[in-house]
């Protein structure tokens, strides 16, 4: 199980871990979507299309890692090391993301808590790398959720 903490009250940084573990950040760009994640030493950059609806994770070389397509759509991908994952939003009214196999809910992201902006994730099936990168997806449109209800 993968935690997201936030570690500043002004900025969009998390620190995550893994089963109580320290492995990777995640430090969002404030005023635009994306940012910066760092994972076993290597740094990521995380961009976003302008409607943020596409995410690219690329290395250090600015090869392309992992993507994400239709984010914040009920049904949305991410495709990476040659796979492709399907997520869906829980609920109309949830926040929470679901990792669907052959239609059938087996992962999902949600908040700690209602008001909460820490994040747990259970991604069995996905690589590390990917699991965090969907993780700083989801905090990424979280945060823009929250920012556009007031």
């Amino acid at each position: 199980m993968l935690e997201a903490k936030r570690v500043s009250l002004f900025r969009n940084r998390y620190e995550l871990a893994a089963d109580g573990m320290p492995l990777a950040s995640w430090d969002g760009r404030f005023w635009s979507t994306g940012g910066t994640l760092e994972l076993d030493g290597r740094r990521f950059d995380v961009k976003a299309s302008p409607m943020g609806r596409r995410y690219q994770m690329t290395d250090e070389t600015g090869a392309v890692v992992a993507e994400a397509d239709r984010v914040g759509r009920k049904d949305w991908t991410v495709t990476a090391d040659g796979r492709t994952y399907r997520f869906q939003r829980a609920a109309w009214w949830s926040t929470a993301q679901q990792l669907l196999s052959d239609g059938q809910p087996v992962g999902s992201v949600r908040r700690v808590g209602p008001l909460s902006s820490n994040a747990v994730a259970e991604l069995p099936t996905l690589p590390l790398p990917t699991q965090v990168f969907v993780v700083a997806v989801v905090l990424t449109l979280w945060a823009q959720q929250d920012a556009s209800s007031g």
